[in-house]
């Protein structure tokens, strides 16, 4: 076992981000810092600090031969891989300032970031990126260089800058101040057309740090050095801060480019992280997955019991820390010895087996969903932040977790609730302001606050709960106001609901666009009995899946008044995604976008039940849910 580097002391931040690459080297020159897969595809290569620290060292040479200067923007643009480790802190270590930009982005997005940030270089991950690029160079005067990541770009630039003396990076590095700007990332973009917000060296180090000092110890079993495989996109956020954490921290890490289930599952079992950051879609898929897993092993009842047992321990356990109750008693407290030996132990192997902790973000996390992953031995602690923060603004206090809540403000950080239900934020890593919109950045920024948009309360303890966006809020034609994020939540925790997004807005009532999750639908329907010729067993398989689905809706329904249930809803044949344009990097709908591209079958959903009586009489037929699947 190897005892992991020291998190930062909390002394003031005196240069960039790229310091901590050369101080990790300076104190511990062996420490496992990143960790690649092998040709194989099957084992790891670690890279110490020492190593990383000369790669970073190489490739900021090339980038001075280039001529990339101080204040210079340089796009990013390729998915979670070493490489951009690499370059964005040779990027930080001459001065430069990071464009990330999500590898499926449509042309006219890539133009649009790239124009608006004045990027002089972009790199890419592969011949595609190239291409998409190239498209738009004769509207980018200022685009100076395309770098390949596939090409052997970090390569080429570290053979170019062999001839620059090492002193010069080591001059520009040190000259680097903590609150010039280290990145212009873009928002989501959910509700609206992208924005970069520029985020100093002190924004983005500051939640990190915090993290570290007050979490950090929980990341590892005592005495091993944590490990994370990062799989979220660092185009976003929410990624670039699980980056900084495990570079400023002496965090072990890997990357995996692709999160999906068919390769994430095997490169957390072979890489075996010890603490795992993922947002709530990823959270639900792995419990959808156990129990699919379960199902077709024949222990379906088993684990619905396990995971039940788990979740009414947590709850005791919750009580007992918020002085609200004893704790478990003797019998659940069997139960879960019992459990823990038959079906715990083996949903922690297939994450792994190592992972002790994990943290939830981008979106609010499920009590559910918590509740079971600490009963079954992973706690996940679900924070809260957004682009124009850096990342982190709260985070779960230790030994105090308040599952359905996203934990209590940040050291530094202070968290209020307009009248309004707004949550406003003040602390080191709001941002600077939005590149080139300073309308847009006036209407955030009030009296030092930070307006974000996002819609909560905090109790009488200080914990936040978020309850969804001001510019989600469906109104409905007769004037009810419905939040709609409780309602996907709900929808989403049935196996069969991949996505769901309520809609509503000037209807007569809430409806939803509901997709499936296929590898559960493809297991759902060989567990079907149906007897018959096929066109009878196709109806009677589709009228199954109505049920199933109108019993997601009901349970979703319980959760809120009558006048905010779904009455309509449609399922729609694929799921959305985001080389369609339909989901944010961080897997988040962009509601315009879906509610645009379904147009038609939103007027549909509601034309099936189209009132024919008078206004009075007619919403009367609108008091049960209907589905439309065609």
């Amino acid at each position: 076992m190897r005892d992991p580097a020291p998190a930062p002391s909390g002394s003031p931040m005196t240069g960039g981000l790229a310091d901590s690459v050369w101080e990790t080297a300076r104190v511990r020159p062996a420490l496992p810092v990143l960790a690649r897969r092998t040709p194989a595809g099957d084992a790891w290569r670690q890279v110490t600090a020492a190593e990383l620290r000369d790669e970073v060292a190489g490739v900021a040479r090339g980038l001075v031969a280039a001529g990339i200067a101080p204040g210079h923007r340089v796009a990013l643009m390729a998915r979670t891989r070493s490489e951009w480790t690499v370059l964005a802190h040779a990027l930080w270590t001459v001065g430069a300032e990071l464009v990330p930009v999500h590898p499926t982005s449509a042309r006219d997005q890539v133009e649009g970031i790239l124009r608006g940030s004045g990027c002089v270089a972009v790199a890419v991950e592969d011949e595609q990126g190239a291409m998409t690029v190239g498209s738009v160079c004769a509207a980018l005067p200022l685009l100076r260089h395309v770098w390949q990541l596939d090409a052997g770009a970090l390569a080429h630039l570290t053979e170019r800058g062999a001839p620059v003396p090492p002193t010069t990076v080591d001059s520009l590095r040190r000259i680097v101040l903590p609150d010039a700007t280290a990145v212009v990332a873009h928002t989501s973009g959910t509700t609206g057309r992208a924005l970069g917000c520029a985020l100093s060296h002190r924004a983005l180090a500051d939640p990190c740090d915090r993290l570290l000092a007050g979490w950090g110890h929980t990341a590892a079993p005592a005495g091993e050095q944590p490990s994370v495989l990062a799989f979220l996109p660092f185009s976003h956020v929410y990624g670039l801060m699980v980056q900084n954490i495990c570079l400023r921290g002496g965090i072990l890490l890997g990357h995996e480019p692709e999160a999906g289930e068919a390769t994430l599952a095997p490169a957390l079992r072979s890489f075996r992280p010890t603490y795992l950051y993922a947002v709530p879609s990823v959270f639900e898929r792995f419990h959808k997955g156990f129990l699919r897993t379960a199902q077709q092993e024949g222990r379906g009842a088993l684990f619905e019991r396990a995971a039940r047992t788990a979740r009414d321990f947590a709850a005791a356990l919750e009580r007992r820390r918020t002085g609200r109750g004893a704790g478990p008693g003797i019998d659940l407290r069997l139960q879960h010895a019992l459990y823990e030996r038959t079906v715990y132990r083996g949903l922690r192997a297939a994450l792994g087996g190592r992972v002790v902790r994990a943290s939830s973000g981008g979106s609010p996390l499920s009590r559910e969903l918590a509740l079971f992953y600490e009963g079954i031995g992973i706690p996940v602690h679900d924070g809260y932040g957004l682009t124009e923060t850096a990342g982190g603004i709260t985070m779960q206090p230790l030994g105090r977790e308040k599952a359905g809540t996203v934990g209590k403000a940040l050291p530094g950080t202070a968290v209020e609730v307009a009248d309004d239900g707004e949550i406003l934020v003040s602390g080191p890593s709001v941002f600077q302001g939005y590149v080139g919109d300073e309308a847009a950045t006036r209407a955030v920024l009030r009296g030092g606050r930070l307006a974000t948009g996002d819609l909560g309360h905090l109790d009488a303890e200080g914990y936040l709960t978020i309850t969804g966006r001001k510019k989600d809020v469906i109104l409905t034609s007769g004037g009810k106001s419905v939040a709609p994020a409780l309602l996907e939540q709900r929808l989403r925790a049935h196996p069969l609901v991949h996505q769901a997004v309520v809609v509503g807005d000037d209807r007569p009532c809430v409806g939803a666009l509901i997709t499936l999750e296929p590898e559960f639908l493809a297991h759902w329907r060989a567990g079907l009995a149906l007897h018959g010729d096929a066109p009878g067993q196709k109806a009677r398989e589709e009228n199954a899946l109505r049920e199933e689905v109108g019993r997601a809706v009901a349970a979703a329904n319980s959760a809120v008044s009558r006048a905010e249930s779904i009455r309509v809803f449609r399922v729609l044949p694929e799921p959305f995604d985001v080389a369609g344009g339909l989901l944010t990097p961080s897997l988040k709908p962009r509601r315009s976008a879906i509610v645009e591209r379904y147009a038609f079958e939103i007027d549909a959903m509601y034309q099936a039940r189209s009132p024919r009586r008078a206004a009075a009489d007619a919403m009367a037929r609108w008091e049960e849910s209907d589905d439309v699947f065609r």
